[in-house]
């Protein structure tokens, strides 16, 4: 991943409060709120902007067809939404290791 990419993600994690900046030697980023509290969907919508259906090309169909594809892109949208905000940063990462427990304490 170019460099370049990859810091216009972290100033946006950043920007929407999911992630800190400290600058210097020690400098880096981290988590403003535990993983527990973090969901995929913040993340997801922090980089790519809001999760939702937009309108659908639905050129010849009548207006009630419309509605109901709508209707059906929303209701797709809306559970792909609860399914991503269920989903927290602490299920997707690995354990810590022995040895990095022994180090934080």
């Amino acid at each position: 991943m170019p460099e370049r990419f990859l810091l216009q993600i972290l100033r946006s994690l950043v920007t929407h409060g999911i992630l800190r900046s400290t600058r210097g030697v020690d400098g880096g980023y981290s988590l403003v709120r535990s993983p527990n509290e973090v969901s995929l969907l913040e993340v997801i919508e922090a980089i790519e902007g809001p999760l939702n259906t937009g309108e659908p090309v639905a050129e010849g169909m009548s207006e009630e067809s419309q509605l109901r594809l709508q209707e059906a892109l929303w209701a797709v949208t809306d559970n792909s939404r609860r399914q991503l905000e269920a989903i927290k940063l602490s299920q997707l990462l690995a354990p810590p290791s022995d040895a990095e427990v022994e180090e934080s304490t």
